[in-house]
């Protein structure tokens, strides 16, 4: 479903990525792990369309994407879901999760019940500014708004960081059955192993800007963990 081949990317004269390759399954859950400064979410805004790639390519659905802008690839159908969230504070969560009808290929005015029906939250405070929303339901927020767009494939950037225990489990559950009941593709930097476990099919370990080791879930052992992961 994704492709990325040989893709470097710089801030000014600073490599992050190197070369870099990676393949998304459709349907798969693939977790990116790895130190804090390894390129993760370099990697996740690279294919976003939010920094460009210095060289290599992006593939989406067999279709070079790399020259694309952000909101094209949203129109495309991938939804990302930015560390720290990124919802407007100063809109009501209703009007929050609006943004995203325009990029939907089947048009409504309407938003769509399951994005309810996933974050009963968001129902019960649609009126209320994103702003005054806690860090964990902004987080609900900022998912929601990325599955208004109907996404093929759903990007996030670890959705648990400053979570409440409780929101992290429905965060998880969600997760859970848009990948497994829904068939969605997902894409998650996660640093926190528990639910990477719980949630991810796949995994791909980054080490200075490259995907050094890449497995199913289960195949996950201490030894790569102490070699890549450990502080």
């Amino acid at each position: 479903m994704i492709a990325i081949n040989k893709v470097s990317q710089h801030y000014g004269g600073t490599q992050i990525l190197w070369d870099l390759d990676l393949d998304i399954k459709q349907g798969s859950c693939t977790c990116i792990m790895g130190r804090n400064g390894v390129g993760k979410t370099t990697l996740l805004k690279a294919l976003m369309g939010l920094l460009p790639v210095t060289s290599g390519s992006i593939e989406f659905e067999g279709q070079a994407i790399q020259g694309r802008p952000a909101d094209a690839r949203a129109h495309m159908g991938i939804g990302y879901v930015p560390q720290g969230r990124h919802i407007f504070p100063l809109m009501t969560v209703e009007e929050n999760l609006r943004t995203g009808l325009p990029c939907r290929k089947e048009k409504t005015k309407d938003i769509p019940d399951k994005i309810y029906e996933l974050f009963p939250v968001l129902k019960d405070m649609k009126s209320r500014l994103g702003g005054d929303l806690s860090g964990g339901q902004q987080q609900q927020l900022a998912i929601g708004r990325a599955l208004v767009i109907d996404p093929k494939v759903l990007i996030l950037d670890e959705p648990n960081e400053g979570i409440q225990p409780n929101i992290v489990k429905q965060i998880g559950d969600v997760i859970l059955k848009l990948n497994q009941e829904d068939g969605l593709t997902v894409i998650l930097v996660e640093q926190k192993l528990g639910f990477a476990r719980r949630v991810g099919e796949e995994f791909r370990l980054m080490e200075k800007g490259r995907v050094v080791a890449s497995d199913k879930m289960a195949n996950l052992n201490d030894d790569l963990i102490k070699q890549h992961l450990a502080v």
